[in-house]
């Protein structure tokens, strides 16, 4: 059985069974999107922009 650390902020997603976390933004503000096929999760894209 795996295991979520709850102190940590972050996005997970469950394939066949097995947890995945979604990488994180680097900085800034961002998005992060699944993209899903016949029912599961088969692409992850993460985007962030700099605020100057």
């Amino acid at each position: 059985m795996a295991k979520i650390d709850l102190s940590v902020n972050r996005a997970y997603i469950v394939v066949d069974g097995v947890i995945h976390h979604i990488d994180d933004l680097p900085r800034g503000f961002g998005e992060q999107v699944i993209t899903w096929q016949n029912g599961k999760p088969v692409h992850t894209k993460v985007t962030y922009s700099k605020k100057i």
